[in-house]
């Protein structure tokens, strides 16, 4: 086993502090008495307390929260349908064309698919709120489930299904019951994937966003604007740690399962 070298772990050390070092100093001043928050005057967590008290802030959280939940959820059972019917579509007309269109929001600048959006949205004469939020969000976030369940597919052993059928399942009974509790975990990767990035995204919601509904990036953005205020390290502060808790609640999940998948394995084995 090689020994790390000083310049490795010199290496890590300023590549870790680079990426955490400003979440670790903006967590301690959310605990800062002073309403400045470059000066350290004392701990406190009254930022926190002010936080709650402040409705434009609490309603924009509920707005992102709702936006990201139906687009994620919409976005996974129609990209999941996607990677389905290219991965066992086989040829067939317009396969490339399908392909092109499902997997462009990948490299499309979201500047570009904000405004397309919003002029579609005009166009039709829907008015941007919550709705139009919710449609852009599914529209950018679906090719990243088609990515993730199309990846899976392709390694989906189809005799499996081959076999539920000849036991007298029809199509839908095979898909599931076989096929879509062993995608299972790809699936639910591809919605948290979609809800994250429905979370973090500014640049198409502003675009598509009404008066009646702003979403707490956009808010946080309008508020730096004027100013970093301590409500906002407590605010940042609070979603570092909803964001950690999910991290470890799914690794410790998956790494369950794999435990339970060795297991199983190993009694067959012995059977």
């Amino acid at each position: 086993m090689n020994r790390l070298s000083w310049f490795n772990v010199t290496s890590l050390t300023i590549g870790f502090a680079f990426l955490y070092l400003p979440m670790v100093i903006l967590i301690a001043y959310s605990f800062n008495e002073s309403k400045l928050v470059t000066v350290w005057a004392g701990f406190s967590t009254k930022w926190y307390g002010e936080l709650l008290r402040n409705e434009a802030f609490l309603d924009a959280a509920w707005v992102t929260v709702k936006v990201a939940v139906l687009s994620s959820t919409l976005a996974t059972v129609l990209g999941t349908m996607a990677a389905y019917v290219l991965v066992r579509g086989g040829r067939f007309l317009g396969r490339t064309l399908f392909s092109g269109m499902i997997y462009a929001p990948l490299v499309m600048p979201e500047v570009i698919t904000g405004l397309s959006l919003l002029l579609l949205f005009i166009g039709i004469g829907l008015d941007r709120g919550v709705l139009t939020i919710v449609l852009a969000h599914t529209t950018f976030s679906m090719c990243y489930v088609s990515v993730v369940v199309s990846s899976r597919l392709l390694s989906f052993d189809r005799s499996l299904e081959e076999a539920a059928l000849d036991l007298g399942c029809s199509g839908f009974d095979a898909f599931r019951l076989v096929t879509l509790p062993i995608i299972a975990p790809a699936v639910i990767a591809g919605w948290l994937l979609a809800f994250t990035l429905s979370l973090d995204d500014l640049v198409i919601a502003s675009f598509t966003a009404g008066p009646a509904a702003t979403t707490l990036p956009i808010k946080i953005f309008s508020a730096v604007r004027l100013g970093v205020s301590p409500e906002i390290n407590a605010l940042s502060t609070i979603m570092i740690g909803i964001v950690t808790v999910g991290v470890i609640g799914a690794s410790l999940i998956s790494k369950r399962n794999a435990l339970r998948q060795k297991r199983d394995e190993r009694d067959a084995a012995r059977a």
